[in-house]
Formats: C-alpha cells, structure tokens, sequence
C-alpha cells in the first residue's frame, strides 16, 4: 500500500530579505498577499522580491539533494514532535546537532547560516503546529485493492453456486 504525508509545504514561503516565513493569503495584481507567520501581519509580496516555496527547496546531501520536507521529517522524529536548538546556538553546537540529525549532507555547500534557517524555520512550524507527518492511505491503491477483494469475494461466490 502506497503511503503520502498529510502535509503540503507549498503555500508556506520564504522571502529573501525578510525574516521568518510566511503563509500564502490569495494572488493580488502586483503579486501575492501573504501572513507572517511569526506576527500575523499581512502584505503585498511583490513579483520582483525572490519568493520560493518551502516545498521547492532542498538541502545539499552527498548523494542527491534532499527535500525539506524530508530534513523536517527527519528533525520532527528525532525531535518526538519538539522544538530542537534555537537558530542562535553556538556554530559548533549547531552543525553538530545537524550532522547528527543529517548525517548526509554536504558540509561543503551547506553553511550554518543555511542550518540556522532551517533549525528556525522548522521550530516556527513546530510552535504552529504547522508540520504533520501522519501517512495517509493513496486513495486510488485503497480503492483497488477494494476493488479485488470484491472481485475475489464475487469469484469464490461463483464457485459455490457452480458448486451446487
């Protein structure tokens, strides 16, 4: 059976230049209305500001990039669903805990200012009860495999009328 997470990262984004994250509103005629997610105050993102989907970005591994979604899932478990360090933590202290938590990435390309944003992001989604990682069932897999059990339960019926 196919498993999907219930959780879509797609409307949360972050904006060069500014702080923290923000929640996707509605499209405007100059660009998009968004929320802070630290302050609840709303405003007009432009289309000429670097805007990108926390669902798009990914952190630099040594084999293939690795999703956000995945490092946040990674730090959710090994946090038990808690906050982890704060983003203002020693430098050593915070590539140490991110090496344990990801082992994999690339200490190469990944900065600690690249880890302090994803400690402070991901602490933000914790304390806004944002992130969600139940699996859910693929609805089209659970609709098949009702499928054959009906089909299976129609042919054994079959045989024991033919049976009689």
């Amino acid at each position: 059976m196919h498993k999907i997470f219930n959780m879509d990262l797609s409307k949360i984004l972050s904006i060069s230049g500014k702080p923290g994250l923000y929640k996707l509103v509605t499209q405007a005629k100059s660009g998009i209305i968004v929320e802070s997610l630290i302050d609840g105050k709303r405003f007009t993102a432009f289309s000429s500001e670097r805007i990108s989907s926390l669902e798009e970005n990914s952190i630099f591994s040594e084999n293939e990039d690795i999703p956000l979604k995945d490092v946040f899932k990674t730090l959710f478990e090994k946090c038990e669903g808690k906050s982890t360090i704060s983003h203002k933590s020693d430098a050593k202290l915070i590539k140490s805990t991110f090496e344990e938590m990801v082992p994999d990435y690339d200490q190469d390309r990944v900065y600690v200012s690249d880890i302090r944003k994803v400690l402070q992001w991901y602490n933000l989604l914790v304390e806004k009860e944002m992130l969600n990682f139940e699996e859910e069932v693929d609805e089209e897999k659970s609709d098949d495999s009702k499928d054959e059990a009906k089909s299976d339960k129609e042919e054994s019926t079959k045989k024991e009328d033919t049976a009689k």
